[in-house]
């Protein structure tokens, strides 16, 4: 049975949810699923926009026939190959063998890649302009947001944009199809932040292309290809993913990550947050990154405009799971970060030097302070050097 939603009078949402999925990408938990979002217009010419993941194919395709209602599929759109959006394809192609492929050279080449060859492809490039009756589009590159064959989609007549996976966000729709259906700022911008971050993230410099190309459009909604469709308030959006590919934090406060074994080094973690309310700074997030999956920690580490990081020496280096943070920070670009680098060890502790040489792989990045040095447990001394880090927190945040 069909489960469809209409955007506008002739756009109609075809995708589906899946709630049963517990990592995406088989790497971020997603406690609340994802939405598999797929539009189909119906003009002069019939348009599918994207398809979805197999695992919903059954969905999408009851839902793509009821829309149609008998009339045949003219085209079909592809503005993205990844998998999660592009494994129904031949399936769409075997259904409706006459419908007419529109996508980049390159996701046409990635077709083949994947092991099938539509025989009706048209290919377009930038600016590239196709009518399908009183709805007109025209094609923007955007490669690299997140794959080298993307492109998005504008229609000029209602100003909609079909963004791929921009604008997207963990999380299965329940039934809520439009942004303005939710209380986004509580309920979501969570996970459209460590959706960006971990999947769009490393990207900035080409989300910040294809800002500037989407500012001379007439943009009235926004379709994704995962999370809610955007019809009111795209600014607020927008504002956001323009601050993240810049990499400018959201807010000015201190993200406390730590790695301990045996809690020594979670007690300095604790008395550095604790110091740090006593000066007036309550913007602070704490975290044990031996518990905390690391998709979590980047979106956090994407938000907060201040880092204390915190790590017990583990053969001779960083704590296996705060190298992986820090490394997964450098991959992902975060940069213009202000960061505080604590180490422990009982006789060698070798992590401070290696924290504070990944720390310099991140572009303008601030150092707080020296290292700190714990050996085994806080002592006066070392006690002393937190509050004193404290107050170079708490000063540089004025």
């Amino acid at each position: 049975m069909h489960c469809v939603r209409k955007v506008t009078e002739d756009l109609y949402w075809v995708g589906a949810n899946d709630k049963r999925l517990n990592l995406f990408e088989n790497i971020h938990p997603i406690p609340r699923g994802t939405s598999y979002n797929s539009y189909v217009l119906l003009d002069e010419k019939t348009v599918l926009f994207d398809t979805a993941d197999w695992s919903v194919c059954r969905q999408f395709l009851d839902n793509i026939e009821y829309v149609l209602d008998g009339r045949k599929l003219d085209y079909m759109v592809i503005n993205h190959m990844e998998p999660d959006h592009g494994a129904s394809i031949e399936e769409i192609l075997l259904r409706y063998p006459e419908v007419r492929v529109i996508c980049t050279a390159k996701a046409a080449d990635f077709m083949k890649q994947f092991g099938f060859a539509p025989e009706n492809v048209e290919t377009v490039k930038e600016g590239d302009v196709k009518s399908f009756g009183k709805h007109q589009i025209t094609f923007v590159m955007a490669p690299m947001v997140h794959w080298p064959e993307v492109m998005v989609t504008f229609e000029t007549t209602e100003g909609i944009l079909f963004s791929a996976d921009a604008f997207g966000s963990f999380g299965a729709l329940d039934g809520k199809l439009f942004a303005d259906e939710v209380d986004f700022d509580r309920d979501w911008i969570d996970d459209a932040r460590r959706y960006y971050t971990n999947i769009v993230g490393k990207y900035g410099p080409q989300v910040q292309n294809l800002l500037k190309k989407a500012s001379a459009l007439d943009i009235r909604y926004i379709c994704p290809l995962h999370g809610p469709v955007w019809r009111k308030d795209l600014e607020y959006f927008i504002d956001k993913y323009d601050k993240w590919s810049r990499y400018e934090p959201e807010k000015k406060g201190v993200m406390i990550c730590y790695a301990s074994m045996y809690g020594n080094t979670e007690n300095a973690a604790n008395v550095l947050a604790s110091l740090l309310c006593e000066r007036g700074v309550t913007e602070t997030a704490l975290y044990d990154v031996s518990c905390t999956h690391v998709s979590y920690l980047i979106a956090e580490a994407f938000k907060y405009s201040h880092m204390a990081i915190l790590s017990v020496t583990y053969n001779l280096g960083i704590f296996p799971v705060m190298k992986n943070f820090l490394e997964d920070m450098a991959a992902l670009n975060l940069q213009k970060r202000s960061v505080a680098l604590i180490c422990n060890g009982s006789w060698a502790p070798q992590a401070g030097p290696q924290m504070a040489a990944a720390a310099d792989k991140m572009k303008d990045t601030t150092k707080l302070s020296d290292v700190i040095t714990i050996v085994s447990s806080l002592n006066d001394a070392t006690y002393q050097q937190l509050e004193q880090l404290a107050d170079t927190i708490a000063d540089s945040l004025k």
